[in-house]
């Protein structure tokens, strides 16, 4: 009776309950890491992975497409999972970093966004070329996912992609991100990633935020506003050549 009761009220407020499982997670995965790894693998790169098995499960369980959001104990996931609190968490990093820390990136942190896009573009579109995708609009959408998970689907819809095709974009973007993660602390030291303007770079050549980010609090909390600053940076102009500039280039080899 009390296990129905508490599954009731956890339902009514959904929303409630997924920052509550998502608390118990991060914490979970941050004890995990400080015993298992000693640090090595960052909590936030342990959490997401076991999100993404989560979400697998509860597809395969509920037949549906929301992952296990499509539970009723879990819907409040697809809120907070959406593009609202995403962008909301991106834009709060901002309010971390200090102007005069920001300027001195110029027009070195600028081209490191676009030399960021492109590389990653570039390597997406010849590993889809690899798979056998020979048509601009899959190669340019599996392309510009490999520059984030989020240019991929803005690609991909603007371009009329089919679903499979975005749905690996995302993929690509994922495998990314959390290779970012667990690399940035690992090759930190020796790339001199450990000051306001070598993150600033850092986040432009690899512009994945979420990464980027979690790479960087795992390496020196201090430095992920500067990072996740031109890593959102990096979304925005990818979202804006991708489906653009880098398409119709691709159009002329295929």
């Amino acid at each position: 009776m009390i296990a129905e009761t508490l599954a009731a009220v956890m339902t009514k407020n959904a929303l409630i309950t997924a920052f509550l499982v998502v608390a118990i997670l991060v914490w979970a995965s941050y004890f995990l890491s400080d015993k298992l790894t000693r640090g090595h693998i960052h909590g936030s790169a342990i959490a997401i992975a076991v999100g993404l098995i989560l979400a697998y499960i509860g597809g395969r369980y509920t037949g549906g497409t929301r992952g296990i959001a499509d539970v009723p104990l879990f819907a409040g996931f697809a809120i907070m999972g959406g593009a609202m609190f995403r962008d909301f968490a991106i834009i709060a990093t901002a309010f971390g970093a200090h102007l005069d820390e920001l300027k001195k990136a110029g027009l070195i942190g600028g081209i490191s966004v676009v030399i960021g896009v492109v590389l990653s573009f570039s390597v997406g579109a010849v590993t889809a070329v690899a798979f056998g995708y020979s048509d601009a609009v899959s190669i340019t959408t599996i392309g510009a996912g490999a520059a984030t998970y989020i240019v991929g689907p803005v690609t991909g819809t603007a371009l009329g992609a089919g679903s499979d095709v975005i749905a690996l974009s995302v993929a690509a973007g994922l495998i990314k991100s959390i290779l970012v993660m667990i690399g940035t602390p690992l090759v930190a030291g020796r790339i001199g990633l450990n000051n306001p303007y070598s993150a600033m770079i850092y986040g432009g050549l690899m512009g994945t935020t979420s990464g980027v980010a979690a790479g960087l609090a795992a390496t020196d909390p201090k430095l992920v506003p500067y990072g996740a600053m031109t890593a959102t940076f990096y979304t925005g102009v990818g979202c804006l050549i991708a489906p653009s500039v880098l398409f119709l280039v691709v159009r002329m080899f295929t």
